[in-house]
């Protein structure tokens, strides 16, 4: 069944627009909506994706009000199909196979070498090993190539290896309904091949309906890694226990741009849910849940090698380690912090719920700084708006970590609601700047926060108190923000 969906999302400001119309339920990877229930995960996290918190099954909308206009995720693949099927097996052969659904490959990398634009690279049922790695693999804007198993089947299992998947250079590809696990170092990889300073060598990429987890466990491992990758998305998927000792990404970017990461879930990470530096910029991550994301749920910025950056580090203007970064509507649920501005120019973190956080509130860092004839901008001209914040004050350390090089005079605080559940009285965070229209002390009277519904409805303090924002559409449930917006990941119901 088709569906029409049209919209336009605005990324930094309007550095990005995507849009999409009519998508479909065929091989090519769809527009469908929120996680599968086989994602949902334990301590909470699966009630969240069937919809305790006003999700609906599909993404959108419970209502129907809003959801082809604020709750939809497009991308290039949208509406489109495959014109021929490359069939891949666990009983499979790439010495005798021909790729039909009587002979099939028996490897991801066979069928790759066979693929044109327009197919679709189909996994049957079953285990494969992990270290598949496919390099220069091209679609085209109206013909992609797909790689994964059957839509709306039971996703076929990736295991093992250094690498669950790695792709290296690839252009208009889909990476669609597939379970990696137990991989040493990364359970997904793609990547620019080291061609930093080119920006189309990876490019156009769809990622959705995977779930990643159970990847390394010894330290910097993440669950998917992208480098050096430009115009993609990231949507429907779950990504859970990736890296270990405070390290590890569930989506890592080095020097990536425009991307949208949008309606996933990670769970019980260890560093980041999310880290986006090295260069990257006009990112946008919103709608996803983030429940016990490790240090730092979302790293805006961080600290890279300078050989890694895309585009390469100039001695000719300053360079920062993350542009224009926005973190939109989503629901942030323990972790050390939800936010962590680090080197990171021009950032924003508007709307999101932000539930239990076991350390500070947000953080202001810089960890890459001036030197060796180049110069680095510090973190600066951040925006917190529209937050809701409910925490202990008996839990955290202090509200703010701000750390020395940071500029933090230069951000914006206005419109987040600050309450301490435990200690309503000490609810007001020391900020750097005088905040605007900010509400403290308030309860938010989330409608059941025991089973995981964070929803506001009319009668809360955070209904209708938001500031307007022209990055802001829509809230994590798909419904549009009402003019003027609540505080928080979902606008208040009637």
């Amino acid at each position: 069944m088709s569906r029409l969906r049209r919209s336009t999302f605005y990324l930094a400001g309007g550095a990005l627009a995507l849009l999409a119309a009519c998508s479909d339920d065929g091989a090519a990877a769809t527009d469908q909506g929120g996680a599968p229930a086989d994602m949902a995960t334990a301590d909470g996290a699966a009630a969240d994706l069937s919809g305790a918190d006003g999700l609906a099954p599909d993404g959108g909308s419970p209502d129907g009000g809003g959801a082809a206009v604020c709750g939809a995720v497009p991308s290039f693949a949208d509406g489109k199909k495959p014109t021929a099927v490359i069939h891949v097996a666990v009983s499979g052969s790439d010495s005798s196979g021909d790729g039909s659904a009587a002979k099939p490959y028996a490897t991801i990398k066979a069928a790759a070498q066979k693929a044109k634009p327009g197919a679709a690279i189909r996994l049957g049922p079953g285990t494969y090993p992990g270290g598949n790695t496919v390099t220069g693999l091209t679609g085209s804007a109206s013909a992609p190539i797909w790689i994964g198993g059957a839509p709306g089947g039971k996703r076929p299992v990736i295991s093992g290896g250094n690498e669950g998947v790695h792709l290296v250079k690839p252009r208009y590809v889909v990476l669609h309904d597939l379970e990696v696990k137990g991989a040493k170092n990364n359970g997904v990889n793609c990547d620019d091949g080291s061609e930093y300073g080119n920006p189309d060598a990876a490019r156009y990429l769809l990622f959705e309906r995977l779930h990643i987890h159970d990847i390394g466990g010894t330290g910097n491992q993440d669950c998917l890694k992208l480098s050096g990758l430009d115009d993609y998305v990231v949507r429907d998927s779950t990504f859970e226990k990736c890296g270990g000792k405070g390290s590890g990404s569930g989506v890592d970017h080095v020097g990536c741009h425009r991307g949208v990461i949008a309606r996933n879930s990670f769970v019980d990470m260890s560093g980041n849910a999310v880290q986006c530096k090295g260069g990257s910029a006009d990112l946008e991550i919103r709608w996803n849940l983030m429940k016990d994301a490790g240090a730092r749920a979302v790293n805006m910025g961080g600290s890279t090698g300078l050989t890694y950056f895309r585009p390469p580090v100039a001695k000719t203007q300053p360079n920062a380690e993350a542009r224009r970064i926005r973190v939109i509507a989503n629901l942030i649920v323990g972790g050390n912090t939800p936010f962590a501005f680090v080197g990171c120019v021009d950032c924003l973190a508007a709307n999101n719920t932000v539930v239990a956080p076991k350390k500070w509130l947000l953080r202001i860092l810089q960890e890459t700084k001036t030197g060796s004839g180049y110069t680095f901008l510090p973190v600066s001209k951040g925006r917190v708006i529209n937050n809701l914040f409910h925490f202990a004050r008996g839990t955290i350390s202090t509200h703010l970590n701000i750390g020395p090089n940071t500029e933090p005079k230069t951000f914006t605080f206005a419109n987040n609601l600050w309450y301490a559940s435990d200690k309503p009285a000490s609810s007001k965070p020391s900020l750097p700047v005088t905040e605007s229209a900010g509400i403290v002390g308030q309860d938010p009277a989330f409608a059941d926060a025991a089973k995981g519904d964070y929803t506001i409805s009319a009668g809360s303090p955070a209904a209708g108190k938001g500031k307007a924002l022209a990055e802001v559409k829509g809230d994590r449930a798909g419904r549009c923000y009402g003019a003027p917006p609540s505080v928080g990941a979902y606008e208040a119901k009637p």
